[in-house]
């Protein structure tokens, strides 16, 4: 019986004023390749309460899109409790983020994430101004 592997990994990513998407593919590609797993998961989380993680198809129309649909969920300038206790603008990125959620889950298959032919693995920053944000990633699995 094979034994189980842990591997983990932080990426740092520069992100600038919300909504802005960066795709992080290749960046957990190559932790799962430094991991040696074959067959297993992988689990990402952005840290930060105004950020978030999703899958898209990462081309213009779609990043376009995504940024529209996030804007009508929770619009800037509407008014936000948070803002009224913290004055800080950025009511509307923290029900961005906690809608589209921190994490995910992903397979690994063969030594490679598995996902879909046009699916990337994207991180948003929500907030109203830039920010660097940490990725932590746990890859668990069988060599």
């Amino acid at each position: 019986m094979a034994d189980l592997i842990q591997h983990t990994a932080s990426l740092m990513v520069e992100l600038g004023t919300g909504p802005d998407i960066l795709d992080i593919t290749g960046e957990l590609d190559r932790i799962v390749r430094e991991s040696g797993i074959r067959e297993g998961t992988l689990a990402a989380a952005v840290v930060g309460s105004t950020g978030s993680l999703t899958t898209i198809e990462y081309e213009p129309g779609v990043v376009a899109d995504l940024k529209d649909a996030i804007e009508r969920l929770a619009p800037r300038g509407e008014v936000y409790a948070h803002e009224e206790a913290w004055h800080d603008g950025n009511g509307h990125s923290h029900v961005q983020a906690a809608l589209l959620g921190p994490s995910l889950h992903l397979p690994v298959r063969e030594g490679c994430l598995r996902l879909g032919t046009w699916q990337q693995v994207v991180v948003i920053n929500h907030d109203n101004c830039a920010r660097r944000r940490p990725i932590e990633v746990t890859v668990s699995g069988i060599s």
